[in-house]
């Protein structure tokens, strides 16, 4: 199984908005919340966080490393380490949401959960919630290839799951990689096992998607037939560290005219 197969105040090296009025960050401009997979970290989403910020948008980028940290299930930690995230962010800010890969099933989650309205959300080459009902974290095929791997009900990490020539392609900064690479937890087989909840109307604001390339095709090809607008940034999965300017400009593309 091959590897594709399965803008307001300044922010800080991690992306994150560090002024405000008060001990309150208060805005009527759309905050960026880019939610990284869990089975990768925040640094995935790092460069593109400057890219919006020099372009005048404040930008939060929570942090999931911990949410394998307990036992199942590990959607209500993802959502609590988003809300937390944003604890300081006023309630009437309205919210941006931007999930890539896997971190897309948990989007309809998240934004139950949170105080903050959430004006538009964009998937970037990642999985899509149900319409209704709860959706898989894993398909069972991919729940095959994975079983095998893991050692005392704990999984490698991600990039550790495929061959180099799958890994390769994905980086062209070896000090990127590196730090990409290191930071990957090592999510409990369970992680994959879990279904995540689909609130009723979870979709009923705008939803956009930006396609990197396949096996994310279909997907995207899904989401035009949902009626969303879809992007292409021709790409690797983890395209947003190749080109950040150009996955940030997408962004605010979609976030601005949807």
């Amino acid at each position: 199984m091959s590897f594709f197969e399965a803008k307001l105040s300044a922010v800080g090296q991690d992306g994150r908005a560090s002024e405000g009025v008060g001990d309150r960050i208060v805005t009527m401009q759309p905050i960026f919340v880019l939610v990284h997979s869990p089975s990768v970290g925040p640094s995935t989403w790092h460069p593109v966080a400057k890219h919006l910020t020099a372009a005048g948008y404040q930008v939060r980028v929570p942090s999931l490393l911990r949410i394998g940290a307990g036992a199942p299930p590990f959607w209500p930690p993802i959502v609590d380490a988003v809300r937390n995230d944003l604890r300081q962010v006023s309630a009437d800010s309205p919210i941006t949401l931007v999930a890539h890969s896997n971190a897309g099933l948990f989007l309809p989650a998240i934004r139950s959960g949170l105080d903050q309205p959430v004006t538009s959300s964009i998937f970037v080459d990642a999985a899509l919630p149900a319409r209704i009902g709860p959706t898989p974290v894993a398909s069972p095929e991919l729940l095959e290839f994975l079983r095998p791997m893991a050692v005392n009900g704990r999984l490698p990490r991600w990039t550790d799951w495929w061959d180099e020539a799958d890994v390769a392609p994905m980086f062209s900064d070896p000090m990127v990689r590196q730090t990409v690479i290191e930071e990957q937890p090592t999510l409990p087989l369970s992680y994959y096992e879990q279904h995540i909840p689909v609130p009723d109307g979870w979709d009923d604001h705008p939803c956009s998607y930006l396609l990197f390339g396949p096996p994310y095709d279909d997907i995207a090809a899904e989401a035009r037939e949902r009626g969303w607008r879809v992007a292409h940034l021709p790409g690797a999965h983890l395209h947003q560290i190749i080109d950040p300017a150009g996955t940030a400009r997408h962004l605010i593309e979609l976030a601005t005219t949807t």
